[in-house]
């Protein structure tokens, strides 16, 4: 099992980032919290993405951006090399889909704490 990115993650207990980073845990997936808030998730530091930070073995990213602000960082996040690419309610982006598709990525628009939570992550 590879590891998750989660783009968007803050330590803020309520926000959808962080409870998707909370259910990882608890299910043994390995998750990398990457954004532009500093702070902890679990215990782990959260990746500042303006360094842009070099990440192998990554299965999965998962989005808590808005379209709006996910432009800019296209590139980044497709030299990533994920497997699949999981657009959460709100964050759906047709551009970076067809871009992703083109790299032969998966794209889901699907919901990560729904996955979890019926054992199809």
């Amino acid at each position: 099992m590879g590891k998750t990115v989660i783009i968007g993650s803050t330590p803020k207990p309520y926000k959808y980032a962080q409870q998707a980073a909370q259910m990882l845990n608890e299910r043994d997936h390995e998750f990398i919290p990457m954004g532009i808030t500093e702070g902890q998730v679990q215990g782990k530091s959260i990746l500042n993405i303006y360094d842009k930070p070099q990440i192998e073995g990554v299965e999965t990213i998962t989005l808590y951006i808005n379209p709006t602000r996910q432009s800019e960082w296209y590139d980044y996040l497709l030299s990533l090399s994920p497997k699949r690419i999981i657009f959460n309610p709100g964050t759906e982006n047709q551009e970076l889909k067809k871009l992703a598709e083109a790299q032969g990525i998966e794209c889901l628009e699907a919901c990560t704490l729904v996955m979890l939570s019926v054992g199809v992550y």
